[in-house]
């Protein structure tokens, strides 16, 4: 059975069961905006809904994973549309019965880290650049504020979070961002060692014992990311600096923060 044609073209798909290779296409830098977050929902409930299918491949073309969600999707008028429609996203990845494998090379930044970082096993080229930067333009990622702590520790976290500097895959994986950590070079041939693994095992004990692994995380997720959801609607954005950071970022100056 072959995968429904997506309308908007921001995603690749490669399917050979029993796995299907997911490519952000959205060049030149797999900018995730909300026509790929909406072909990602769809995508993944049919994934999910296929019994011939036990795990996911996600990458991004060209030079990046990927840098982000579109700042310009984070304006008053559109930003409740897209913590939805992201964090819907992020929510099926996380309930998916399915392995999920991340393949990270380049800028993995903001909502792309986040993508990757909820993936069950997470493979960075060590040249890779992880970060979340959203304090620089006066806001803040809702679900690494949930669920970077419980990979980085607290300390790690709040110092990721708060500053937005930019680390590399090798220090990712070091602080458990990531599980794996190689030459760029080589990122290939370690996911392709990880899967002919995987394609050895009981795709039914698979999907059950993801969803034992999980079952106590994912209560706390999901109304932590409610409660971040919520700050960021009812308190962030209704700042003067939150919409000037994003003004500022969208028209390439540095910004003028009014509030203290």
């Amino acid at each position: 059975m072959a995968m429904a044609p997506l309308a908007a073209a921001r995603l690749s798909l490669a399917l050979s069961p029993p796995i299907v290779h997911i490519t952000l296409h959205n060049p030149p830098l797999n900018v995730i905006d909300i026509p790929m977050m909406e072909e990602l929902a769809r995508t993944l409930t049919e994934i999910e809904s296929r019994s011939d299918i036990s795990a996911i491949v996600l990458s991004g073309e060209g030079d990046a994973f990927s840098a982000g969600v579109d700042v310009a999707a984070h304006t008053p008028d559109k930003v409740e549309e897209m913590l939805n429609k992201f964090h819907g996203v992020i929510r099926a990845l996380i309930a998916s019965r399915k392995v999920i494998i991340a393949v990270v090379h380049g800028h993995c930044l903001g909502g792309g880290a986040e993508l990757a970082m909820v993936c069950d096993i997470v493979y960075t080229a060590d040249s890779a650049q992880w970060g979340f930067p959203e304090i620089k333009l006066g806001c803040y990622p809702p679900v690494a504020c949930t669920a970077l702590a419980a990979l980085v520790g607290q300390k790690r976290a709040a110092e990721l979070i708060l500053t937005g500097r930019t680390i590399s895959g090798h220090d990712a994986a070091k602080m458990g961002l990531a599980n794996h950590s190689v030459p760029s070079e080589k990122l290939d041939e370690a996911v392709n060692e990880c899967m002919s693994h995987l394609q050895k095992l009981s795709p039914a004990a698979l999907s059950v014992t993801k969803k034992a692994v999980y079952a106590w995380d994912a209560m706390h997720f999901d109304k932590g990311l409610a409660r971040a959801e919520k700050i960021y609607l009812e308190e962030l954005m209704k700042t003067a600096d939150a919409q000037e950071g994003i003004r500022a970022f969208m028209e390439k100056r540095s910004p003028k923060w009014a509030e203290r």
